[in-house]
């Protein structure tokens, strides 16, 4: 599939996750198979442009085009030079962030909170769309709440508006992450709109992945919650839809491997004393249910340095699963023997 000029080399796609989809992240993400990924949200107050924070969100240097850019506020007026601001930077497609159900985000009335205020929703598209000459895409929940479901309606002002793609995150606002995403809605809203339109909202195999997209008709699938920790689903999902066949899970050993890699840099990017401290969470990700794990869990989390960070895991991988634990001939069972996925509610 297409958004605007850029041709994608699948469809599926990472979802922007605020604290998680950094560059390294979606790099390996890619890596491992995504066709496609949206960067944290980025805000768009010209202020905080040259904080630390906001320059790593928009930092894409090395990352497999095409680079997509998320941004978050509530002026048509700062969005758009935003939108200006980041396609300077190298952003080669502006996303608008209108699914993130943040009280932080939504009490400066925007992310989802925008989907309760329609004229204003639309500004900010038109002045976004107006301002860059790279496509402009927007990632939406199903309205504020189940029983003011607005986002057939919104997409079809998206697109009139000039949004070349949307994604649906099929929850409310109200909903958070709990309970179940609504296909149907989706569907409707794929029904009503040319765009390409994407479905997201516990995708967690490949066969919900099948079944997503053949529900709802939609064009991609957007990873979230399910690739923390589990980066080769995009790969798993690829090969399944292609194929009809399931991939064999990683062995421990590239497991391993790819944690290794994605921390190295990880601690690049965000320098030693930020990189160790916020690393914690992807390790968590990734060795849940890992056997040694949880014994070994609270003492990780107090190490201070890289070196000591890698040895531990190394030493965990080693001790209890060794390389000749694996077994090659049989790789899917020995995933399963000695890991449990967690579940993705």
């Amino acid at each position: 599939m297409n958004i605007g000029p850029h041709s994608l080399r699948n469809n599926v796609f990472v979802a922007p996750m605020a604290g998680v989809t950094d560059r390294p992240f979606r790099q390996l993400c890619k890596t491992l198979g995504a066709g496609y990924a949206v960067s944290e949200m980025a805000a768009s107050n010209p202020r905080l442009w040259a904080s630390v924070k906001t320059a790593r969100r928009t930092d894409h240097a090395g990352e497999m085009e095409p680079r997509a850019v998320q941004i978050a506020g509530a002026d048509p007026a700062m969005m758009a030079e935003a939108a200006r601001f980041n396609v300077g930077r190298g952003a080669q497609i502006i996303d608008i962030n209108m699914g993130c159900p943040a009280k932080k985000v939504c009490n400066v009335m925007a992310g989802s909170a925008l989907m309760a205020d329609e004229p204003l929703a639309l500004s900010i598209i038109e002045a976004v769309a107006n301002a860059v000459a790279v496509p402009v895409t927007v990632k939406m929940r199903t309205g504020p709440t189940r029983a003011q479901s607005n986002v057939v309606r919104l997409a079809r002002l998206a697109e009139s508006a000039g949004a070349a793609m949307i994604a649906v995150h099929g929850r409310s606002r109200a909903c958070g992450y709990a309970g179940h995403a609504e296909y149907d809605t989706i569907a409707e809203v794929k029904r009503a709109v040319r765009v390409p339109v994407l479905a997201n909202g516990d995708i967690d195999s490949p066969r919900k992945a099948r079944a997503v997209l053949d529900h709802t008709g939609a064009d991609a699938v957007m990873i979230g919650r399910a690739a923390q920790g589990r980066p080769w689903i995009f790969r798993e999902i690829v090969h399944f839809l292609a194929t009809g066949e399931d991939l064999p899970g990683p062995t421990p050993d590239e497991i391993a491997r790819l944690l290794r890699a994605h921390l190295v840099d990880h601690y690049a990017f965000y320098g030693e004393f930020a990189g160790v401290r916020s690393a914690r969470k992807h390790v968590g990700w990734y060795l849940h249910g890992m056997r040694g794990w949880s014994e070994r869990r609270d003492r990780f989390n107090r190490i201070e340095t890289p070196d000591e960070q890698l040895a531990a895991i190394d030493d965990l991988f080693a001790t209890e699963h060794p390389p000749e634990a694996s077994a090659d001939a049989c790789p899917v069972a020995a995933n399963e023997r000695h890991f449990v996925r967690r579940k993705v509610a």
